[in-house]
């Protein structure tokens, strides 16, 4: 159902009595691809309201312990998990803060239809496009997560929307030029993670596509709904960023804390047995990929400096990474839902694997 005055908005994450910035004044609402009907849908979205409470809770907690946490940051192992923490949420913010603004960019100066004009009708067609496409934004897994989202809001097929999500940190030109000054004069490693990732984002798209349709139609609702309703281009985009980043925020936090307590808790002990050349050093430095949660701009050097790791081992860890990875996976499940993040992340991670695994075989 679409708004045609002031009030008659139905109530959303935005504010009420407002109308959509794209539509002409006097004129009828255009249908919008990603809309179904009320009936339909399930149950209102809750990745705002989630992820803002998440943020309160964690502020709220951290200020109820403050007299605990005095004494505990004097030991060693929680200053480590604090440096953790705070390095990894720091480190991830600037790039969710550049995907929330693409994202409200999108919301507020993109008609509802044209994104979907764009993309190939045909399925197969538009994942590869969206795998490309992924090339033009310089950012990490945190900001692709809004940009997805919003992308499915204005109609694009949701399969394709997730090519994007997972090639867009991996294959962007930032990542790229990171992973060439980490690895100097080994450009095989440049182009076999440019490679493995685009297989990689284009299997799991191809394979959604195929596999995940019962859950499209919930992606499709939850992001319809969560489309702006307000009079000026400048609120739209400003509700949009606010929605958005306290949607994804609290998320991070959530994902940020475990990923500082998994490296702080997993002795060096447990990382070392699995640094043999045999292939159990493939899957395993793909796993410590997704407990160390680095943003893909900075992982290349961590990945360099696994010198006891063959190639095609740290090959995995740079592709599976940017895909799957704690942060990430509790972000997707506070955007699309637990089920949708259950069920996606371990096809990512087992296609990022394979991909890798092939790609380093025929490298190296």
């Amino acid at each position: 159902m679409h708004c045609v005055a002031d009030s008659t908005c139905p109530s959303s994450a935005y504010p009420a009595g407002v109308v959509d910035a794209t539509r002409t004044p006097g004129t009828a609402q255009p249908p919008d691809p990603a809309a179904r009907p009320p009936s339909a849908a399930p149950s209102p979205g809750h990745g705002g309201s989630a992820g803002l409470v998440a943020l309160v809770a964690v502020l709220l907690a951290a200020v109820a312990a403050r007299p605990l946490l005095a004494g505990l940051i004097d030991r060693p192992a929680v200053a480590n998990a604090a440096t953790i923490f705070v390095a990894i949420a720091v480190q991830a913010m600037p790039f969710l803060v550049l995907g929330v603004s693409v994202s409200a960019a999108i919301a507020a100066f993109v008609p509802p239809a044209a994104i979907a004009r764009l993309m190939p009708r045909d399925p197969v067609l538009a994942v590869g496009v969206a795998a490309v496409a992924g090339a033009a934004l310089p950012g990490c897994e945190c900001g692709s997560v809004p940009i997805a989202r919003r992308l499915i809001a204005r109609g694009v097929t949701p399969a394709a929307a997730l090519t994007f999500l997972l090639s867009a940190p991996a294959v962007n030109p930032v990542v790229l030029v990171s992973t060439a000054v980490a690895f100097p004069g080994q450009p095989r490693m440049v182009v076999g993670r440019l490679v493995a990732s685009l297989l990689a984002s284009v299997t799991v798209g191809l394979l959604w596509t195929a596999l995940g349709r019962d859950a499209l139609a919930g992606l499709t609702g939850r992001a319809a709904r969560d489309r702006p309703t307000i009079g000026s281009r400048a609120a739209v985009f400003t509700a949009t960023a606010a929605h958005d980043f306290l949607s994804a925020g609290g998320f991070l936090v959530i994902g940020s804390a475990a990923a500082a307590l998994v490296q702080t808790v997993v002795p060096r002990t447990v990382v070392d047995a699995f640094t043999s050349p045999g292939w159990v050093a493939v899957p395993a430095l793909a796993l410590f990929a997704v407990l160390l949660s680095i943003c893909s701009e900075a992982d290349a050097f961590v990945a360099a400096s696994l010198r006891q790791f063959p190639l095609t081992a740290r090959l995995a860890f740079l592709v599976v990474g940017p895909m799957v990875d704690l942060k990430l996976i509790a972000l997707q499940a506070g955007t699309f839902g637990r089920s949708f993040a259950l069920r996606f992340a371990p096809l990512t991670f087992v296609c990022a694997l394979s991909s890798a695994s092939l790609v380093g075989w025929w490298l190296w």
